[in-house]
């Protein structure tokens, strides 16, 4: 669904930016920019275990499809197709 789509982005663009955020600040801390990197790279991991999944709380609010038509419907339809005429040269 679309409500659960969203949560999703929000949640994986969330957890991406404090993730940076607190890769940047410990990294300039220690001066050391690997740690920054692996704090990023493991927030990167965390948002995708927790948004990649089908998880229950993302199929909240599930879309209504149509009913399917009967075949009498196609029928119809081929019947009101008119063949096609070649234009004269």
């Amino acid at each position: 669904d679309y409500k659960g789509q969203k949560l999703a982005e929000q949640i994986f663009q969330g957890i991406i930016l404090v993730s940076a955020v607190i890769g940047f600040i410990y990294g300039y801390i220690t001066e050391q920019f690997g740690w920054t990197v692996y704090i990023v790279m493991a927030g990167f991991a965390l948002s995708c275990l927790l948004t990649l999944p089908p998880w229950p709380m993302y199929r909240r609010n599930p879309l209504k499809w149509l009913p399917v038509q009967e075949s009498g419907m196609e029928e119809k339809k081929s019947a009101d197709r008119k063949p096609k005429r070649h234009a004269k040269s």
